[in-house]
């Protein structure tokens, strides 16, 4: 209670009088500003861009282009900040994708997964989504065996790695592909 009084009574800010502060001014300028702005009307436009209920998706990588501009329902990609969904009309993002599984809904109702060691997504204003994975194949297409073998070599060489602080790097990249590599496997 003392530090509330003895800050309001130091404080040279609370002793002003407020009054002049609001109270309104007697004699406003009639004429606006030559560069203001309304805001009606900025708030209540609609947006410049139109959004699309039809999502239009290409995704490729140095092996293969997946889909080119094809329309889909929907995506799912893991990133780095999370994994998240994408539908037609999504806020326009940018986001870097983390070994994982991409899931396309199609529009005919399949569902196709791929796994990505890596890259990039876009997602535009116009309902359009980019996807370029530095590999990405078909999880129907791996191979579980030889993902437990590439998680094997993988951790060894981070063991081996011992004080080469490049080498630790690049195998513990090596790990989380490797891991990521097992789960979309299996």
């Amino acid at each position: 209670m003392s530090l509330i009084l003895l800050i309001f009574c130091f404080n040279p800010l609370l002793t002003l009088p407020l009054t002049p502060l609001l109270t309104p001014d007697p004699s406003p300028d009639p004429s606006p500003h030559p560069l203001a702005l309304p805001l009606t009307p900025l708030l209540t436009s609609p947006s410049p861009l139109p959004r699309s209920a039809e999502m239009s998706f290409t995704f490729a990588a140095p092996n293969a282009v997946h889909y080119n501009q094809a329309s889909v329902k929907q995506v799912d990609v893991p990133s780095f900040s999370g994994s998240f969904g994408i539908l037609p009309a999504h806020v326009a993002s940018l986001a870097v994708l983390k070994p994982g599984v991409v899931t396309v809904y199609e529009d005919e109702g399949a569902v196709k997964k791929f796994f990505v060691s890596s890259g990039s997504v876009t997602i535009n204003d116009d309902s359009s989504v980019q996807i370029l994975a530095e590999e990405a194949h078909a999880v129907e297409d791996l191979d579980a065996a030889g993902a437990k073998q590439a998680l094997a070599d993988a951790q060894a060489a981070l063991s081996a790695a011992g004080a080469d602080e490049t080498a630790k790097a690049e195998a513990m990249i090596a790990v989380e592909v490797g891991e990521a590599l097992v789960a979309a496997a299996q």
